[in-house]
């Protein structure tokens, strides 16, 4: 039997318009970390074969301008640690122990700007750390130190 797959704008439409409910977005979020575990084995995968030495994995989220409720994500390896910006994750893979370490993750402006303006009010404190981090440009700093330029 031949299935075809809905659409992601109908998906967007269809859930746009229906009453959220705590067992999808739990199963919703369980999804989208085994694919984001998916997504980042195979961004190592790549670098491995791209990079002879060690190298950053950055994750971009983007919203769909059209569905405001479709994020998605964009997996990329590079030599050198990128300059900290808004809906960024970056993690470090180190070769010779092949360890991936958690560098930093900065949301949304629109979610730093609430987090710094309502700092008390945040359960999220390792987050939190970051966006202050970046706010204040020790994140950059980091940056600099990880690619040897100071």
């Amino acid at each position: 039997m031949n299935q075809e797959r809905e659409k992601v704008g109908k998906i967007s439409y269809d859930l746009w318009n229906k009453k959220p409910e705590a067992a999808d977005a739990i199963e919703q979020m369980r999804e989208q970390l085994t694919d984001y575990d998916k997504n980042i084995a195979e961004c190592i995968e790549r670098g491995k074969k791209d990079h002879p030495q060690d190298f950053y994995i950055v994750v971009i989220t983007k919203r769909e301008r059209l569905m405001p409720n479709v994020f998605r994500n964009y997996f990329t390896n590079r030599l050198s640690c990128p300059t900290p910006d808004y809906d960024q994750t970056v993690y470090k893979y180190t070769k010779l122990d092949q360890s991936v370490e958690f560098i930093w993750v900065v949301p949304s402006k629109q979610t730093c700007l609430y987090m710094m303006s309502n700092p008390l009010e945040i359960r999220e404190k390792e987050l939190l750390h970051f966006v202050i981090d970046f706010a204040n440009g020790t994140l950059g700093k980091k940056a600099l130190v990880l690619n040897n330029e100071i």
